[in-house]
């Protein structure tokens, strides 16, 4: 993708006094962070992770996803951001549990870049003892401060949970999706060859694994009642490459 270049009028914008760059929101702020092509920027820094709200950061991976979907992801300098971060440390703003479906990946279809997210991935975006551990981990230990469960459409893991398949271990993690297939309310054909019924236990499975790490996790329960970590959902849709946020 052509590089961007700046119109005449960003380049000729008034300057601001310090009362009106003090007085500017940390929205406007928080916008230039997990942008990519930000200029003379790299991974997030304790400090500016610090200006931002959970709503402000779910609101910047909003923004992210919608330009990958219209086909804008703007050139980043990975290799600057690896060498950034590998003497700099990492602060990343938040924490996904998303599946392994290799369409799906989560810092490329939300346009973000290195050290911006953690990121679990696992079939069927389900969680167990070590993956709340890593949650854990990674909100107060680390500090990220929203904690993103993902799912998609089409997802084979559901599928599998749906028919039932039995496969060697795969065969315990798809028994970790039934209590979702089992709760989802639809009226028409329950099978894995129907796609709506698919993406709706889809969705449910994600609603439920937000609730299981409420549940399981005391730790995380306890900064979500503070405030300073925010649980969300989200479903990804391969068709449109656009993702649906919730919760």
């Amino acid at each position: 993708m052509d590089e961007v270049r700046p119109s005449s009028q960003s380049r000729c914008c008034p300057t601001l006094g310090r009362r009106q760059l003090l007085g500017l929101s940390t929205a406007a702020v928080a916008s230039t962070l997990l942008v990519p092509g930000r200029a003379m920027a790299g991974p997030l820094t304790a400090e500016q992770r610090e200006k931002l709200s959970p709503d402000q950061i779910l609101e910047l991976m909003k923004k992210g996803n919608e330009r990958f979907a219209r086909g804008e992801r703007k050139n980043r300098d990975y290799l600057r951001e690896q060498r950034t971060s590998a003497t700099a440390g990492q602060h990343p703003a938040a924490v996904l549990v998303s599946c392994i479906d290799s369409r799906a990946p989560a810092e490329v279809i939300m346009d973000l870049g290195l050290g911006d997210v953690f990121n679990g991935r696992v079939a069927g975006n389900i969680v167990n003892e070590d993956i709340a551990g890593s949650i854990e981990f990674a909100t107060k230990v680390a500090g990220a401060k929203v904690v993103l469960v993902m799912g998609h459409t089409a997802c084979g893991a559901i599928k599998g949970a749906i028919d039932g398949a039995q496969l060697g271990n795969l065969t315990g993690l798809l028994a970790k999706i039934r209590p979702a297939v089992e709760a989802t309310t639809y009226t028409g054909e329950r099978s894995s060859k129907d796609a709506k019924f698919v993406d709706a236990v889809a969705r449910k499975n994600v609603e439920l694994t937000m609730a299981k790490l409420r549940e399981m996790s005391p730790v995380l329960q306890e900064l979500i009642t503070a405030k300073k970590v925010r649980i969300a959902g989200a479903m990804y849709d391969l068709a449109t490459a656009k993702i649906d946020f919730f919760g």
